[in-house]
């Protein structure tokens, strides 16, 4: 009796595709007790630099598990139930943005896709000054993932 198609690894080129045409995925941080934290968030990835990065706000679990265990990892769902891309490494959370315009600001307004930035950024600064946002960011050591073959 046959199997099936067995899952096929994904090469780096394939990963990276699946991560740029994605916009959520699912961040796994550390708890203290040593347990996987497990949230949905959207994400932006550069592919060039490797780096994830998440608009968060400096109150969340999240933050504070990234800022005593550094390490983490993103699984973000491929076009079908058959495919995946999973993303690990080192993550850091900047300090809350605390001036309109300012750096991590700056890097906030990055993350949003050119066609949706606001036509006036002062109100987005402003926003992400009084929401206390910081961005973590995910430095990307280990990519892997799996597709399976599987004609519709």
């Amino acid at each position: 009796m046959s199997q099936g198609p067995a899952p096929q690894p994904l090469s780096d080129g394939a990963l990276s595709a699946l991560l740029s045409a994605g916009r959520f995925g699912t961040l796994a941080t550390v708890k203290s007790s040593g347990h996987p934290h497990l949230t949905t968030m959207l994400y932006s990835w550069d592919p060039e630099e490797r780096v994830l990065r998440f608009s968060t706000t400096a109150d969340r679990v999240k933050v504070v598990h990234v800022r005593r265990t550094p390490q983490a990892g993103l699984h973000v769902q491929g076009p079908d139930v058959w495919s995946f891309a999973v993303a690990e490494g080192h993550a850091e959370a900047t300090e809350p943005t605390t001036a309109p315009g300012d750096a991590v600001g700056r890097e906030l307004l990055s993350m949003i896709p050119p066609e949706a930035r606001p036509a006036d950024e002062l109100p987005f600064f402003e926003q992400q000054v009084a929401e206390q946002r910081v961005v973590i960011r995910l430095k990307v050591r280990r990519l892997y993932g799996t597709a399976l073959d599987v004609k519709s």
